[in-house]
């Protein structure tokens, strides 16, 4: 058979290094640890990407899908370190990225009549690999009810309340359940959201987000004071993004640490 020549090995004269080149919107079936039955099938959506030298005119796009494939569908944070080192090895690369992200299901019992159904939550498995090592991140998207504290203060009769996405990205120095990181963040809300509600269920929740007014600010801050409190993490961004019910604009806020460097760790 006559040899097909590979164009994408040709040098490439211009000296323009790519600082990410690769796949994106990929999609491919996982297994996930479920901290409640021990592990979750779902579908995860994958960027993978490498540097690419001045003088290589491309990479092997193939070559990421070979990867993806090769792990036999069990992809965790804790498999990240070696799917990016055989990355750069296999890709001959000096830095590389793998972004994976996914729905994933928790079942919850409602506060009143314990009524159990799912809430799907979006969940973010990222790693980095360069001469400085290795470095994954947690990162969860919490639906939450959101009741302005203005708003209760100063009406008679009730007061505007949200829902809104809470997204927490968390560097981990080991490991730490989704769960766990979904838990610290509701437990900061006005009130936690469910799939399923009963009338006494809906009277319960309504009543309870009234009783714990946050504004965004607040969201923020206290979700930032557990995570400043949770060893496992080493460094974090929480973001709250209110989705407005009586504007046509959502409130937001942001706090973003290294608690290595802030002093917040001992």
């Amino acid at each position: 058979m006559t040899p097909i020549e590979d164009i994408q090995a040709r040098a490439d004269n211009r000296r323009i290094a790519i600082d990410k080149v690769g796949i994106k919107d990929i999609l491919h079936p996982v297994r996930v640890q479920d901290k409640s039955v021990g592990e979750q099938r779902t579908v995860a959506r994958f960027a993978m990407y490498v540097n690419l030298p001045h003088d290589f005119k491309g990479t092997h796009m193939s070559r990421f899908v070979e990867i993806l494939n090769s792990h036999d569908r069990e992809i965790s944070i804790a498999s990240f370190p070696a799917m990016l080192r055989e990355m750069l090895d296999r890709l001959e690369a000096e830095s590389g990225y793998i972004d994976m992200r996914f729905p994933y299901f928790i079942e919850k019992a409602a506060p009143v009549s314990g009524v159990r159904s799912l809430l799907d939550y979006q969940v973010g498995f990222i790693g980095e690999i360069d001469a400085a090592g290795c470095r994954t991140k947690v990162q969860v998207v919490v639906p939450v009810t959101s009741l302005c504290p203005c708003s209760k203060e100063i009406s008679e009769r009730g007061a505007h309340n949200q829902r809104s996405h809470v997204t927490v990205t968390v560097a981990i120095d080991s490991f730490i359940w989704v769960e766990d990181l979904i838990a610290l963040v509701e437990t900061e809300a006005s009130s936690p959201i469910y799939g399923l509600l009963k009338r006494p269920d809906e009277k319960y929740v309504t009543e309870y987000a009234y009783d714990h007014p946050k504004f965004v600010e607040d969201m923020v801050r206290d979700v930032a004071a557990r995570l400043d409190a949770e060893a496992r993490i080493s460094a974090y961004t929480v973001e709250s993004e209110n989705f407005e019910s009586i504007h046509n604009h959502s409130a937001y806020a942001l706090i973003e640490r290294d608690k290595a460097t802030t002093g917040c760790r001992d």
